[in-house]
């Protein structure tokens, strides 16, 4: 009996030791939840001191969702914030304890719009202190940070580093041989001579009006970035080609003195020194350096002024466009989102910033609708910023806003409208040699069936479809643009255009980003002093996410081991599934940059 006693209370001890064990890892866990989601240390800034832009890194629009899975393995959790660095960037310039800005380029994975932003504020802190200096280092500059970098005083490079500069190119992949050994017919319903998202299916090269808008898009967009550069180093755009054409980032790195692409070759140190001396530190170990995250956290992004003018709502809409779900663009989220932001007398207007390239069209419609209710019900302005994208559903969910912004780089337009229905019958029946029988009340019982082709009769209905969902999307936009029907269709097609030429058609007002939509509604609001709201609010149930990690990492372990190399068709045949019949959505464009 005693040893019966002895080992329950040393079970019982066990139990107890263990669940104080869970007990201080729940309490590390939210802890350190805390400090991600929110909390903030002590910043102090000294006289002398340098900001630092650390271009490197994913560089996002805001706060994403906390995974705190992630969080406790410590992945992916490095990442700054677009505001955190614009901000900081614009405030830098009226603070006296701030001497200048360095750009410490290594490569940051950011979208053009996002780079655009950085350049506009580095070049209003120029224009706000011309006394203070702009200086950028990197070891292998790659396009975009050079890009970034071009508006600084003086570029500085280690002596064996490299320019990357080669201008802009984008691949498209044609899978037409591949679904023709696997025995797969895709078929095609579709509405516009440019929509060119379902050539990759059905050719097996580019065709000439998809060439024509992707060459047209490019050049423009290209044209720009040169610019810009060229005005920040003191050369004509034909120099910038003229470095993009020859491979700068293979020559010897003292060529790139003469040429004005750098000011420098120095090793860290020797920059590191530079700075010293002209903060006035006797040591390079005494240097006073603040980072973006850091100095953000001295300053207010969220006001102008003491803020009490106006309260204006940043509603964001990035990634696909999908019915449901908590990523991307889901209407079943998004559209409650917008009825209680009209309801809302707490917001005086909305900006809408869209980063997407479209997705389902019945998705994209419901959001359009929603956004309608928010005028009819609030009587409020509606502006729409647009980034890298808004195509196709992105344009479509944008386009009744009373105005539209949009960078001269932004990929937009793309009207148009498509549905993709494979047909696996000869892979299913001769290539694996599986044979099946249907039986059904009525001959469309499967319609969209992928077991067989459709009929004349089906493939005219479904075209009919299309094209009604194509009229209905131009009518839209008719009625958004204040122009008609017929001269929507005459720019439509499918077509991408970026926002350059956009703004020529009439599917832009006005270009800026989205600090020059937001001012330009409190312009509208007649206030000088305002507040920003973000929406949808960022919230996560820390265990809720932690279980869904653990799940989804054991059915993808599961996957891998029972599929192998096989694991990744599987994985985009589930994200086929998952789409709308019918997509606004434009092509997949890998745009190097």
């Amino acid at each position: 009996m005693k040893k019966f006693f002895i080992s329950f209370l040393a079970t019982l001890a066990g139990i107890w030791f263990s669940l104080l064990l869970a007990v201080i890892g729940l309490v590390i866990v939210i802890a350190a939840a805390a400090v991600s989601s929110g909390g903030q240390k002590s910043v102090t800034i000294k006289d002398n001191s340098i900001l630092t832009v650390d271009l490197s890194g994913p560089i996002y629009e805001r706060q994403p969702k906390i995974n705190y899975k992630n969080l406790i393995l410590n992945r992916d959790t490095d990442y700054q914030l677009i505001s955190d660095i614009t901000g900081s960037i614009e405030a830098a310039a009226t603070d006296d304890h701030i001497d200048g800005i360095v750009l410490n380029c290594e490569g940051a994975s950011a979208g053009i719009s996002n780079r655009s932003a950085i350049v506009e504020s580095l070049r209003k802190f120029k224009e706000k202190a011309p006394d203070k200096w702009i200086y950028a280092y990197g070891d292998f500059y790659t396009q975009g940070d050079y890009y970034v970098a071009s508006v600084a005083d003086s570029i500085f490079i280690n002596p064996i580093g490299m320019v990357e500069l080669t201008g802009l190119a984008s691949t498209t992949y044609y899978l037409k041989n591949l679904c023709d050994k696997l025995g797969i017919d895709v078929q095609v319903v579709k509405v516009g001579t440019y929509k060119s998202a379902v050539e990759p299916y059905i050719r097996e090269t580019m065709s000439e009006p998809a060439r024509e808008q992707q060459e047209l898009y490019l050049n423009n967009i290209w044209q720009n970035l040169s610019s810009v550069i060229a005005e920040g180093r003191g050369v004509d755009v034909q120099k910038v080609n003229d470095w993009a054409n020859n491979l700068v980032a293979v020559q010897a790195t003292e060529a790139y003195l003469p040429e004005k692409i750098v000011d420098g070759l120095l090793y860290r140190h020797e920059f590191d020194q530079r700075l010293a001396d002209l903060t006035g530190q006797d040591k390079v170990k005494n240097l006073r350096t603040v980072s973006t995250a850091d100095y953000a956290t001295t300053i207010d992004n969220s006001k102008v002024g003491n803020g009490k003018g106006a309260n204006i709502a940043v509603l964001y809409a990035c990634g696909e466009i999908v019915d449901n779900g908590d990523d991307d663009i889901s209407s079943s989220a998004m559209v409650p989102e917008i009825l209680d932001l009209a309801e809302n007398e707490d917001i005086d207007a909305l900006v809408m910033y869209v980063n997407s390239p479209g997705g389902s069209a019945y998705a994209s419609e419901q959001i359009w609708e929603a956004l309608q209710q928010f005028k009819k019900i609030s009587g409020k302005p509606f502006y729409v910023s647009m980034a890298d994208y808004a195509a196709s559903g992105g344009y479509y969910i944008s386009c009744g806003a009373d105005k539209i912004f949009a960078h001269p780089t932004t990929l937009t337009g793309s009207i148009g409208i498509f549905g993709i229905i494979p047909n696996y019958e000869h892979l299913v029946k001769d290539k694996v040699g599986i044979n099946y029988v249907t039986v059904a009340t009525n001959p469309d019982a499967l319609l969209p069936d992928g077991s067989k082709p459709m009929t004349p009769r089906q493939a005219n209905a479904m075209q009919a479809y299309v094209e009604r969902g194509y009229d209905l999307f131009t009518k839209r936009c008719a009625e958004g643009r204040h122009i008609s029907q017929d001269s929507i269709k005459a720019i439509a097609e499918g077509r991408v255009w970026d926002g350059s030429e956009a703004i020529k058609l009439g599917l832009v007002d006005q270009l800026g980003g989205l600090n020059d939509a937001i001012a330009a509604i409190a312009s509208e609001l007649n206030v000088e002093s305002y507040t920003i709201s973000t929406f949808p609010s960022v919230k996560s149930k820390w265990y809720e996410q932690i279980i869904e990690a653990a799940g989804t990492d054991i059915k993808a372990s599961f996957i891998r081991s029972e599929l192998g190399e096989a694991a990744s068709i599987y994985e985009t045949v589930r994200q086929i599934k998952g789409m709308a019949p019918i997509q606004c959505r434009m092509e997949f464009t890998e745009l190097r940059f």
